[in-house]
């Protein structure tokens, strides 16, 4: 046991998100307010090392959507900080893009009791993540997006090797430089964002990093399948009153359309924002708008064309 320790911890010892920082070794003496300003320029590292790596990541888009348009499922799988990250970029999907919550998916090692508390020895598992993989019945038209900021977690580079072995598209996005995640992965995308402020202090840099680079992944690939018209969000589902109020702020602002119009079409539409505007634009009734989004497979722009 104390061999394995030692080596991981030679191992960690190498990773640039695991570095000691001395010159901040005395910060906990320093005023709030310092450690503010201090903290407030890590933060502003963080674009510039995910701008580095955008050729990769629109790489790894575009591969996402075309899997995505022929029926395929996006998962996020990781441990964690890393998992959680997955997990809330897969739950912001359906109320923005109104998909369905089995297409995309975040897997936490552990299950949804590791949102909240840390489950012992779930990380260290690639059985466990090929577990939660069949459960999903994976498929080669689905992407498996591993997320480590190490790139050495056990449950993210699984994930990725079984995910891959069962030909489906994977990627993996990590916060180190020749990450064994990377290696795994078809779309290795390693944001390099230094030592943390804390050490080891993974949630900071690196989660900022991947929550960005996780923000790309979903909402390109939902503009790649139709699910906006420009930058409108026109596939939203209107579950609340804000939202409510939103989707007639969207139709407004696609047609311009009198408010008595945008109430008559989205009540005819029985909700549906894109419905609404094709129906204003074009000049249809709601069946017929239907079905020129559905021979458009839901592409607003091809449906008014």
């Amino acid at each position: 046991m104390t061999s394995a320790y030692g080596e991981l911890r030679a191992q960690l010892a190498h990773l640039t998100t695991e570095a000691f920082r001395p010159e901040l070794a005395d910060i906990d003496r320093l005023p709030t307010a310092e450690i503010a300003r201090i903290m407030n320029g890590e933060d502003a590292s963080v674009p510039a090392a995910v701008a580095a790596q955008l050729p990769r990541i629109a790489a790894a888009i575009d591969a996402t959507a075309e899997r995505m348009a022929r029926g395929g499922r996006l998962v996020y799988a990781g441990a964690g900080t890393a998992g959680r990250l997955g997990v809330l970029d897969a739950s912001e999907c359906p109320p923005t893009f109104a998909t369905d919550p089995s297409r995309v998916v975040g897997l936490i090692a552990g299950g949804p009791s590791a949102m909240v508390e840390a489950v012992e020895g779930a990380e260290d598992s690639r059985e466990l993540a090929a577990a939660d993989l069949d459960g999903l019945g994976l498929d080669a038209d689905d992407t498996v997006v591993g997320i480590s900021a190490s790139g050495r977690t056990p449950y993210a580079v699984g994930a990725v090797e079984h995910a891959r072995a069962l030909g489906a598209l994977t990627i993996g996005l990590s916060c180190n430089a020749d990450s064994a995640l990377a290696a795994a992965a078809e779309h290795g995308i390693e944001v390099v964002v230094g030592p943390e402020l804390l050490t080891g202090s993974t949630r900071l840099k690196a989660g900022t990093a991947q929550k960005l680079v996780l923000n790309m992944i979903s909402t390109i690939t939902m503009i790649r399948l139709g699910k906006t018209y420009g930058n409108l969000m026109v596939d939203v589902r209107a579950s609340n009153e804000k939202l409510r109020a939103r989707s007639r702020r969207i139709v407004a602002l696609a047609t311009d359309a009198s408010d008595d119009a945008i109430e008559s079409a989205l009540v005819a539409a029985d909700g549906e924002v894109k419905t609404a505007i094709l129906m204003l634009l074009a000049d249809v009734d709601a069946a017929t708008a239907t079905r020129r989004l559905e021979r458009a497979d839901g592409h607003l722009r091809a449906a008014l064309t």
